[in-house]
């Protein structure tokens, strides 16, 4: 029993990541229908931020996180205004080929700047805490923590400011929200934005526990698509069941069945749940 429950905290650590990086493909979907495969980038660039910030700034770990917030959510919004915007009108196969152009033009930049080596990113929540014969991490608690209140937050702003209530407007049929006189290029911006800080969040609280290194995004932004597809494309609710669903499962499966096979328990809860549910578990919520 002990063991099951060290590991259920484990996969809801690990599920607090897949969800923060999987709302944000989510938003980006849901809204704008971009499949933004540069996203898993934007995660990776959210980790190399936090660290430079914390190494080189000499910033708290928190401030690093903000930090990190702010830059990747402005490089997001000059992705979606210098890229994707002009390719509004053009077939939807050009959003997906600049995703990737984008994601490998970055990823080539990190190694430029930073080199290919792995790195450590050591903060102050490195220590242990015991409950009962349970041992936890401060980190795993954070992000546990963390990840909570910022889906709380998201969810306060998409139903109680007009930029939210904008944003869904978008989500639930964009030609109206046209006609009611919604900016749709300020929504797009926004929603990159949030996109993007999302991501930076999530790489900046799972690289003190994992390792910061320019191929960090591939296996998370994988996993996140898996957890958008599971949950209904385009629904958030959905993305936060998916990643807790996912992460429980990865981690129980990678502690009862083998750990060589921890990547493919994703592959293999999608192939069963598209099975019997081909669009999703939250269908009806997405559009």
């Amino acid at each position: 029993m002990e063991l099951f429950i060290q590991q259920l905290i484990n996969g809801l650590t690990l599920g607090s990541v897949y969800i923060l990086v999987g709302i944000g493909l989510t938003l980006v979907f849901g809204i704008l229908h971009i499949p933004n495969f540069a996203h898993g980038a934007l995660y990776m660039l959210g980790g190399y931020v936090t660290f430079m910030a914390m190494t080189s700034l000499g910033l708290h770990y928190i401030l690093g996180i903000i930090l990190s917030m702010v830059v990747v959510a402005l490089i997001a919004v000059l992705m979606e205004r210098g890229v994707f915007h002009h390719l509004r009108n053009a077939p939807p196969i050009h959003d997906k080929i600049a995703a990737i152009g984008i994601m490998l033009f970055l990823e080539a930049l990190v190694l430029l700047v930073w080199g290919s080596e792995y790195r450590n990113m050591n903060t102050p929540y490195g220590g242990t805490m015991n409950l009962g014969s349970i041992t936890i991490s401060a980190q795993r608690i954070l992000i546990i923590v963390v990840s909570i209140a910022v889906v709380l937050i998201l969810y306060w702003f998409l139903k109680k400011t007009m930029i939210g209530a904008s944003i869904i407007a978008m989500a639930q049929n964009r030609e109206g929200a046209f006609l009611v006189g919604i900016n749709a290029n300020k929504v797009a911006m926004m929603t990159f934005a949030i996109s993007g800080a999302l991501a930076a969040i999530a790489a900046s609280l799972s690289t003190p526990i994992n390792l910061l290194f320019p191929a960090m995004g591939h296996l998370v932004i994988m996993k996140a698509f898996i957890i958008v597809i599971i949950g209904g494309m385009g629904s958030i609710p959905g993305a936060i069941f998916g990643g807790f669903l996912l992460g429980i499962t990865e981690s129980l499966g990678a502690t009862y069945i083998s750990s060589d096979y921890k990547d493919l328990i994703a592959f293999f809860l999608l192939v069963v749940i598209m099975t019997w549910k081909p669009k999703g578990l939250f269908a009806k919520e997405a559009h």
